[in-house]
């Protein structure tokens, strides 16, 4: 069913890929709402519950950090298939003064962990139940509450404790929130798989019950964990009751994270990826995360074209953009890595001058053939699903935050007797450099399994400045690799097309990964016409349609207000004052 869904996304890249204009297209209806509009500070996540929470911490006097660690664990709660405290992610800050950091809480692979813990006897590459997407052994250990607890310590304001930001969220899970139609059919779609492992099926599939929309959710086990980690401390995580459970609960189950893994986590400060497009600085993730690397890796090859004469949807620019994505998308299969273990060229990866080398090889009206395209020569000997929110405070202090437990409803388990749903993240190590995962991504020797090594992310939280210095917007996105196309086009619709925040995010995408060799594309974004010539130039399309990825973003405007937009392809809500 996952791969299906990935198919039809992969389809729905195609169709916008090719679209100069459709005919009354549902995804162009959806692109002439406005943002939400808010005069000091503004959250835009993927729940309205985890939203308002948010903004009452900026009330409260907190700044855009303590409001994110806040909505982060709210949505562990009530948007429980991507938001989390058993998985791990990123956190991008920029202060009002200029300040800039990267926080790496990117899940670890377990000290038991090998290169070949996912391959059988014959070499191959073992799916299912003990591979690395389903089960006890696909987790890596969780860095969400350590991430937050270093973001707390080092950029807090001060004002708010660890506390003040977990106890929002606990009447949440004891006393429980309404469905949404879209969430209680969710859990049921994935029933196959959560049914497998007792407190799944009892928490999410109401012991094969199911829930109705309007149903009452309640999680009292996943309270009493917030509530141990609120009074104890983010240390409780690792070290506490709350780790003790995991490790028992995964020796109990052949799974690989112990005690020692869970009391050995530590979340990383990274430098900021840093480039620019057109004039703008453009500010993301380093490794372990790809998407910073890729989406400049794109944006300086496009920026020798004049992308805004070209139209938003012509087969032309959707040609230059698939053209530079398959290049950049080959050389994160090869270069790209956890960089305490694998020397990353990511200064390289990002000049101009190498933009200008990949782009030769682009003809103006003929499509590359993937298995053609190899990775860039660079020189190595240099230093070194998924939800994401955004937030600004009265300061204008801007968060964008992107965390994952990787599929939906991560690894499927969910940890007896803490209501903690665990990631699948294993599965964006290479389980076997070369061939495809969950997402059919293609990668390489350097993201092999390692123990204590973090594996490589398409996670993308970025912040866009204006040429005077100041924040324009911050986006980010979920959806496996198609997150960095997805943020990559809504700058592209900003900067040269001149869409506001709403309409940059709901406006119709594309993607495409190198491998497989196919443009994904979505229902109504992109007219037959368009599609014939691109197929003319020799490019492919998947075979159905389907929507690519689902962002959130903010942006500043010149008079100082607070634009939050919801993606029209998911839920959510941007809320300010």
């Amino acid at each position: 069913m996952i791969r299906a869904t990935y198919r039809r996304v992969a389809t729905a890249f195609l169709l916008i890929t090719f679209g100069i204009t459709l005919a009354a297209p549902a995804v162009y209806a959806s692109a002439a709402r406005e943002p939400a509009r808010a005069r000091s500070a503004m959250v835009a996540s993927q729940h309205e519950l985890a939203s308002k929470i948010g903004v009452e911490v900026m009330r409260r006097g907190g700044n855009a950090v303590d409001a994110a660690i806040a909505v982060g664990i709210a949505l562990a709660v009530v948007y429980p298939e991507a938001g989390n405290i058993g998985g791990g992610g990123f956190m991008l800050i920029r202060f009002k003064d200029g300040r800039t950091h990267a926080i790496d809480y990117r899940e670890m692979a377990p000290a038991a962990a090998h290169r070949d813990i996912f391959v059988d006897k014959d070499g191959n590459v073992i799916r299912g139940e003990g591979g690395s997407t389903i089960g006890y052994r696909a987790s890596g250990v969780p860095g969400t509450i350590a991430g937050f607890e270093m973001a707390l310590a080092k950029f807090g304001s001060g004002k708010l404790k660890w506390k003040d930001l977990i106890e929002p969220s606990i009447p949440l899970a004891r006393d429980g929130y309404v469905l949404t139609n879209r969430l209680a059919s969710l859990l049921e779609g994935y029933k196959e798989h959560l049914s497998k492992y007792p407190d799944s099926n009892r928490i999410f599939l109401n012991n094969g019950k199911y829930f109705k929309e309007g149903d009452l959710f309640k999680q009292p086990e996943l309270a009493m964990t917030l509530k141990r980690i609120a009074e104890k401390g983010p240390r409780e995580f690792y070290e506490g009751e709350t780790a003790k459970l995991i490790a028992s609960d995964m020796k109990a189950n052949n799974g690989l994270i112990t005690l020692e893994d869970l009391k050995n986590y530590k979340a990383k400060e990274r430098t900021p990826i840093r480039g620019t497009y057109r004039g703008h600085e453009i500010i993301s993730m380093p490794p372990p995360s790809s998407g910073g690397i890729v989406m400049l890796q794109v944006l300086n090859m496009l920026e020798e074209w004049d992308i805004a004469s070209m139209g938003h949807n012509s087969a032309a620019k959707y040609h230059l953009f698939t053209e530079a994505s398959r290049r950049a998308f080959a050389d994160r299969a090869e270069y790209m890595a956890d960089p305490d273990f694998a020397d990353v060229p990511a200064a390289s990866l990002v000049s101009k001058s190498y933009a200008a080398t990949r782009r030769k090889g682009i003809e103006p009206k003929k499509a590359s053939l993937s298995r053609e395209v190899k990775f860039g020569e660079v020189s190595i000997s240099e230093g070194q699903d998924t939800t994401h929110y955004t937030v600004v405070d009265p300061a204008g202090n801007v968060v964008s935050n992107t965390y994952t437990i990787n599929d939906l409803y991560g690894s499927r388990v969910t940890i007896k007797g803490t209501g903690i749903l665990m990631n699948d993240e294993m599965d964006d190590f290479a389980a076997r450099p070369g061939v495809p995962n969950l997402f059919g991504l293609v990668q390489g020797e350097r993201n092999k399994v390692e123990g204590g090594k973090r594996p490589l992310s398409s996670m993308t939280p970025t912040i866009v400045l204006r040429k005077d210095g100041s924040v324009w917007f911050a986006v980010g996105a979920r959806g496996g690799p198609r997150i960095i196309s997805a943020v990559m086009q809504t700058v592209i619709n900003v900067i040269d097309h001149g869409m506001n925040i709403q309409q940059a995010i709901d406006a119709p995408r594309i993607h495409h990964q190198w491998l497989p060799d196919e443009i994904f594309h979505e229902p109504y974004g992109l007219s037959p016409d368009t599609m014939a010539i691109m197929r003319g130039f020799g490019h492919k399309f998947a075979d159905r349609p389907g929507n690519i990825a689902s962002a959130t973003g903010i942006m500043i405007g010149n008079d100082g207000a607070r634009y939050g937009a919801i993606d029209s392809r998911s839920d959510g809500a941007a809320i300010g004052y």
